[in-house]
């Protein structure tokens, strides 16, 4: 069994930052992978989209993806609604429309995870065109852990704990439908 994590957006990323610039959310996205990969150490081979050295293309990562012949593709993000502060709030999971049963059970098993764990909000399982569900073809899920326009969800998102914890509830879901 062969993961492929893609820790959403790069460092260079425009605009994906909290509205105080405290959080860039590829540094989250990239800490909830690296403890994805802790976690499954031994249970289930885990690749990276990038390292952060370059913000790596959607079609280079789907492409990747595709080329390693993965068997599940999960992308990492933290939402945003604008660019103020709001009361917007939660985690939510994405599939693309036409999504394979895999695919939206994993989403489910993922978003219960990440919900119970978290506590946070559950604003459900989605459906949506991003190229990294729709470009690849395998499996594949996008989970947003918290809205980093959200001063709670931001400053929760910026603590290892919480990190953790999402990384944990990932890795559960991965372990309850791969293995």
């Amino acid at each position: 069994m062969h993961l492929l994590i893609d820790p959403g957006h790069g460092p260079t990323t425009p605009g994906k930052r909290s509205p105080d610039g405290k959080l860039r959310e590829f540094e989250c996205n990239y800490h909830i992978s690296l403890f994805i990969q802790q976690y499954l150490k031994g249970k289930i081979e885990c690749s990276l989209t990038t390292t952060g050295k370059r913000d790596v293309p959607l079609w280079e990562r789907s492409q990747m993806a595709n080329q390693l012949n993965v068997d599940v593709y999960v992308s990492i993000h933290a939402n945003a609604f604008g660019s103020h502060w709001n009361a917007v709030s939660g985690i939510e999971t994405y599939v693309s429309k036409g999504a394979s049963p895999a695919s939206i059970q994993l989403a489910k098993s993922v978003q219960k995870n990440l919900v119970n764990l978290t506590g946070r909000l559950d604003r459900g399982v989605k459906q949506a065109e991003f190229h990294v569900l729709t470009r690849t073809k395998m499996p594949a899920i996008l989970v947003e852990v918290g809205f980093m326009t959200h001063r709670i969800e931001c400053a929760l998102l910026l603590t290892e704990a919480y990190q953790k914890k999402c990384a944990q509830a990932i890795a559960r879901a991965l372990e309850e439908q791969l293995l």
